[in-house]
């Protein structure tokens, strides 16, 4: 066993390219009894938020248009999804082989247009047909059953967005933004009115349904809401370090100020 394990070891220490089958084999290596110990002692609920942040920093590196580091982070998914593999095979539940087979497979039985016989010359009708398929594959059969098929793991208002869209495919919808914008006043006013009789449990429902109204009228204006959001948080942070900046050359600690000051201070870097 201690020579095998050199071999692989010394066989991988001197490898000029690697490929999938090589990620499959050290992944393999680092999870038996000559590997790692924290590889070895990982499980599917161990390294759940490992994927979730590994996704999450591939979409930064999109977002950046970062090609080289686009490539490191989609590879660090990549390995994120051959552990969880590696940990099923060590269960008997699945392996990867099983992965590609079930992926490879949804794949041709989702794309009938390119597959078979189906016709379908816009993505538009592409994306139609696909809803189509997984219902009947999934046996849907009522609109709720469609958005509960909408991960709750989701961040928030991309999950709202998803449900939404899902509901549009229903019949049931805004008939455009300014309806759903008129929706979203009405909400603020009910949002307004739990805050000024302090029920913690009515503010954080009207809260919610404010925020949902303002995910439709993201949607109906063709922005994502996400994305709005993510925008603004940078905006905010981007001109707080400007008022530091600001107050730091006229000799003042933005943070120790009073909350009047900062305020004039924030409105002279919107300004600028």
């Amino acid at each position: 066993m201690k020579e095998i394990r050199e071999k692989s070891i010394n066989k991988y220490i001197s490898e000029e390219k690697f490929g999938f089958e090589d990620l499959v084999a050290i992944m393999s290596l680092l999870r038996s009894e000559e590997g790692c110990p924290w590889d070895r002692e990982q499980n599917h609920a161990s390294i759940r938020q490992n994927l979730i942040e590994e996704c999450y920093e591939a979409v930064e590196a999109i977002d950046r248009k970062d090609d080289a580091l686009l490539c490191e982070e989609i590879g660090d998914v990549l390995m994120q999804v051959v552990f969880h593999a590696e940990i099923a095979k060590s269960e008997k539940s699945f392996d990867i082989s099983d992965v590609c087979d079930g992926v490879c497979r949804k794949l041709i039985h989702r794309h009938p247009h390119v597959f078979g016989d189906t016709v379908a010359a816009t993505s538009g009708e592409v994306l139609r047909n696909w809803d189509e398929i997984k219902k009947k594959d999934k046996a849907i059969s009522s609109g709720s059953s469609v958005m509960n098929t909408v991960s709750r793991s989701l961040p928030a208002l991309m999950r709202a967005e998803k449900v939404q869209k899902k509901a549009k495919h229903e019949g049931f919808d805004f008939k455009d933004a300014g309806e759903a914008s008129a929706k979203l006043s009405e909400e603020l006013s009910e949002f307004s009115e739990a805050v000024s009789k302090g029920d913690k449990a009515e503010i954080k429902e009207e809260l919610g349904d404010l925020i949902f109204s303002a995910v439709n009228v993201a949607r109906l204006s063709g922005v994502s809401a996400e994305e709005a959001l993510t925008f603004s948080t940078d905006k905010f942070v981007e001109r707080y370090e400007k008022c530091e900046k600001l107050a730091s050359s006229e000799g003042k600690t933005f943070s120790a100020l009073p909350m009047k000051e900062k305020d004039e201070y924030w409105e002279r870097v919107k300004k600028l």
